[in-house]
């Protein structure tokens, strides 16, 4: 059929390959409200994961955000379901301008340690109205892919879970697209989960290689589970080669400058204000600049590359502007007082010889991220 296959790149902050554009995570962009810029963000990454060979985004995050220790709270966009399915939906199509899109984690993969052994027990009402409509949502906005969560779910492991991958995705939704596995054992059952609806196991053989074969020989596995499978998978690339252009864009779209252009702007889109005090009767911010000559800046990750995770959303961009640097261009300063913040006291002392203190706090990769990672 021509067919290249699934060719998988990760995100949701960019295209997980080469040297492409990062974007705000997810959560930043959350805070934007702004959903035509979301699908211009999903437009570039379409663009940028197309130009490096991909075919399938796996970046479109909605899991529900139960607490900010989450590790993966900075790849999604906040705790409400309408704002997940909206700023989900407006990804999802402008990604589908270029590649297939996937949809993760479902469902219910709201916590990160545990996630390899939880089993989260939920009401159906709970379920339908607070944990799943999003989801929903990105599927009727064109996801041709959803990916299957690591935990259990009332009992079952959700890689093998029929009441999740057939009865609703399938039955409920009609859902005509394939699930797909979180990587590496992200299903327990290699037969019963072809039953259950799981199309496909990422990211290599694992354990379906050794164990289908045979099952299926045996009537273990039923010829028709297995040819159910493969005709998702067929049937979502077909459709996805009829809508996208037959040429993929040059390698010159990867890092562009209209991407980091629009990549800047979701940043200062995504910026809250909680608070800007009067100093001598007018409001601190925006500062003065005609009349600073000396800033202060403390805080470690001020210096710092600080991106967003080092896991499967890690992007590598060609170079990145640090606070401390994006300060001093701003400003047009030459004098920069940097500071670490590990001791207060000296900080505070610096910040006294200064027209104005910034002090940059907030989580690194080492503090919010995959905990394989850090294990």
């Amino acid at each position: 059929l021509g067919l290249p296959g699934v060719r998988f790149t990760d995100g949701p902050r960019g295209i997980v390959m080469g040297n492409s554009t990062c974007f705000p995570v997810s959560v930043a962009r959350g805070a934007t409200w702004d959903t035509d810029l979301e699908r211009d963000i999903g437009r570039a990454i379409g663009r940028e994961g197309r130009a490096q060979g991909a075919n399938l985004f796996g970046g479109v995050c909605v899991n529900l955000l139960r607490h900010p220790a989450w590790g993966r709270s900075q790849e999604t966009y906040g705790e409400d379901p309408v704002h997940l399915g909206a700023m989900g939906s407006a990804l999802t199509r402008g990604v589908r301008e270029h590649l297939m899109a996937c949809v993760k984690h479902f469902a219910l993969n709201s916590m990160e340690n545990a996630r390899f052994q939880v089993d989260v027990h939920v009401a159906d009402d709970d379920l339908h109205e607070v944990y799943l409509p999003h989801f929903r949502d990105v599927i009727e906005a064109g996801a041709e892919a959803v990916m299957a969560a690591y935990n259990s779910v009332n009992g079952q492991w959700c890689g093998d879970n029929p009441t999740l991958l057939t009865d609703i995705l399938r039955d409920e939704w009609h859902f005509e697209g394939f699930v797909m596995s979180d990587f590496l054992f992200g299903h327990r059952e290699p037969v019963e989960s072809v039953a259950a609806g799981l199309d496909l196991e990422m990211p290599f053989v694992q354990q379906r290689g050794g164990t289908l074969p045979e099952a299926l020989v045996s009537g273990e596995l039923k010829r028709s589970d297995a040819l159910a499978a493969a005709r998702r998978l067929v049937a979502a690339q077909l459709r996805w080669a009829s809508t996208v252009p037959h040429e993929a864009p040059d390698l010159d779209v990867v890092a562009c400058d209209d991407h980091r252009r629009l990549a800047r702007r979701a940043a200062a889109r995504s910026m809250v204000l909680l608070k800007n005090t009067d100093i001598g009767g007018r409001p601190l911010l925006p500062l003065d600049v005609a009349s600073i000559r000396r800033i202060a800046v403390i805080g470690a990750l001020a210096s710092a590359d600080n991106l967003g995770d080092g896991g499967s959303s890690a992007v590598q961009p060609p170079d990145v502007v640090r606070i401390i640097d994006g300060l001093g261009s701003s400003f047009g300063l030459d004098v920069m007082e940097a500071h670490a913040g590990d001791d207060l006291d000296e900080a505070v002392a610096m910040a006294r010889t200064t027209d104005v203190a910034i002090v940059v706090v907030g989580y690194s990769a080492a503090d919010e991220g995959e905990a394989v990672l850090t294990m």
